[in-house]
């Protein structure tokens, strides 16, 4: 396995390790034996950093390089939806480190989704899937959502057109060896009754093995400008870094030597359209899956590497800039004066508790954003290994 430097000063969340220390012999000639129960075992090469633990992976879907190579193709496939006008990657763009620029994004019916496309970024590590859906675990059920959902239709398959999608992907010659290589204790992968779980867990491969971690920062080339900002953003002043932690800049984090994992969500006031700490419908968050009237507003924070390339932000894309994310936080929530959705959401009831105003001037914004900016992994969206690998514009994808 190909290892990294990490950069020095390397921040990562408190976590159980569960690691079984056996010494043998007298102190003098000791040896010192780790079990860490299978932490850094896989059969992929996930080229990481020496001090990133692996992801976990599901049981059923170890993974593999043939099954990543797999994924990569269907990624970018967009004979898989139900009119062949979009493909993953027409809402998740590498250039946009897998993000879309977009608002909101529309799918294959033109019917336009309610929230903004999160960037596939360290997407192995994420606790949960989506912004606001404690239960979906696995990269594997959240890609059931954009594939078969019907509210909103994105992919558009559904059951009276799954078999003509599936047919034109057989009718593919490149897909007879992928697939048999990414399954090769199946007789017919491709055209079998595992044939769509073997889609799901080929796409899953490959988003799981979208993995970023050489930033400026990481290599520890951050600008003075970039090193200021970096101690703001861990000052007890701004209070970022509660949420934003760890080396994926989030508390929604898990890997092999996580103990517990925590489920956390977080309202940020940006709305409070009825006085009372309501979210516009239907994006209420937490709220919308467990109907818990104090889970109104809480969404999962977001990773924050390559986030300056992923404007819009918030789970509506209803934030333009990072300047104006962190002008939000500064107030303490976001002050709408006009409709549709006026109110003031510094005065939300179910604000999460670090949400508190801070001073800061200008120049110090200026500074936070030089340092989420080093944060930008270059490398990570221009690696081959990533992109489009169709050669041809019969099967790549031509949507804008």
């Amino acid at each position: 396995m190909r290892k990294r430097h990490l950069r020095a000063g390397f921040r990562r969340p408190v976590m159980g390790v569960a690691l079984l220390i056996m010494l043998t012999g007298c102190l003098e000639q000791s040896q010192t034996t780790v079990d860490d129960q299978g932490a850094r075992v896989s059969g992929f090469d996930w080229e990481l950093p020496e001090q990133i633990p692996l992801p976990r992976e599901p049981e059923d879907n170890p993974m593999t390089e043939e099954k990543f190579q797999l994924g990569r193709h269907l990624f970018y496939d967009s004979r898989l939806s139900s009119n062949g006008t979009i493909s993953c990657s027409s809402c998740h763009q590498q250039d946009k480190a897998f993000s879309d620029g977009l608002a909101q994004a529309s799918g294959a019916t033109g019917e336009r989704h309610p929230r903004n496309s999160q960037a596939l970024v360290n997407v192995a590590w994420n606790n949960t899937l989506t912004w606001a859906n404690p239960s979906l675990g696995t990269i594997e059920k959240q890609i059931m959502i954009p594939l078969f959902g019907d509210d909103p239709i994105e992919h558009g398959l559904n059951e009276g057109n799954h078999e003509q999608v599936l047919r034109s992907l057989q009718a593919e010659p490149a897909y007879a060896s992928l697939f048999a290589e990414a399954f090769p204790d199946q007789s017919d992968p491709l055209s079998g009754d595992l044939a769509w779980d073997n889609i799901v867990k080929a796409l899953a491969s490959f988003v799981r093995g979208l993995t970023s971690f050489d930033s400026d920062y990481d290599r520890g080339a951050m600008s003075e400008e970039a090193l200021r900002g970096e101690r703001l953003f861990n000052s007890e002043r701004l209070e970022c870094f509660h949420c934003h932690a760890g080396y994926n800049f989030t508390d929604a984090t898990t890997d092999r030597l996580t103990t517990f994992n925590t489920l956390l969500f977080h309202n940020t006031g940006l709305y409070n359209i009825d006085g009372l700490g309501a979210y516009p419908e239907p994006n209420t968050g937490r709220h919308e899956v467990t109907g818990n009237p104090d889970h109104m507003g809480q969404f999962r924070a977001p990773g924050l590497r390559n986030v300056a390339l992923t404007a819009p932000y918030n789970h509506d894309g209803s934030v333009d800039t990072l300047e104006d994310v962190i002008r939000n936080y500064a107030a303490g929530g976001r002050l709408i004066v006009s409709p549709p959705y006026p109110g003031d959401g510094r005065m939300n009831p179910y604000k999460d508790g670090f949400i508190v105003s801070f001073s800061i001037t200008e120049s110090e914004i200026q500074d936070l954003v030089a340092f989420l900016e080093s944060l930008t992994d270059q490398a990570f969206i221009t690696n081959p290994r990533f992109s489009n690998p169709w050669t041809d514009n019969s099967n790549k994808d031509l949507t804008p």
